[in-house]
């Protein structure tokens, strides 16, 4: 018996430390990324960005679907080519940038698609005091060199959010409800 749970147990944590060792650690490089987003307003799309951002991919090349992500937004960073639209992104009726600063968002499942680089990323998406789960449709762009030696990762996500689930309901009706979401990344491995 107690051989049984001996091989058992060598066998778990053999398991756990090849699992371990095929992860591949990136992380984002903003210089080459973007965060851009497009909401109605009245009859055309309003287009914005943000541009401070950071985080990290822990990718299985062996089996993507065990591969994780985390980012953080600052939300400060919002860009919609228009200083005064700008500020009032940051008030109470939409971010609330004051006491809510960042928006994080950490994968929890990884499914597979029927295209071979296709996947559905399930993760928490965290803003203006409320977490929420969401459901990214992503794509490998694939895997390759880059300058002076480093191995780099490319991946676009794209979702639609209700910012109404977050308590973002400032500009309504004039403003619209959906917000279709447009994530490129470029990570660089560790």
């Amino acid at each position: 018996m107690k051989k049984t749970i001996y091989l058992l147990t060598a066998s778990i944590l053999a398991s756990l430390t090849s699992n371990a060792a095929d992860m591949e650690l990136y992380t984002i490089d903003p210089s080459h990324s973007s965060v851009k987003f497009s909401i109605r307003h009245f009859v055309a799309k309003t287009t914005g960005n943000f541009s401070e951002f950071a985080g990290t991919l822990s990718i299985n090349r062996e089996d993507l679907t065990q591969s994780s992500v985390e980012a953080t937004i600052q939300i400060p960073s919002v860009d919609t080519d228009n200083q005064k639209r700008d500020a009032h992104l940051q008030e109470d009726d939409f971010f609330n940038a004051a006491q809510h600063p960042l928006m994080t968002f950490k994968s929890t499942e990884w499914k597979a698609t029927d295209n071979e680089n296709e996947f559905k990323v399930t993760g928490d998406l965290s803003f203006n005091g409320i977490t929420k789960p969401v459901i990214l449709d992503v794509e490998l762009l694939g895997f390759g060199d880059g300058m002076r030696g480093t191995q780099l990762s490319g991946w676009e996500a794209t979702t639609t959010l209700d910012r109404t689930e977050w308590g973002v309901n400032g500009g309504k009706p004039a403003v619209g409800d959906e917000v279709d979401v447009t994530i490129n990344i470029e990570a660089h491995r560790k």
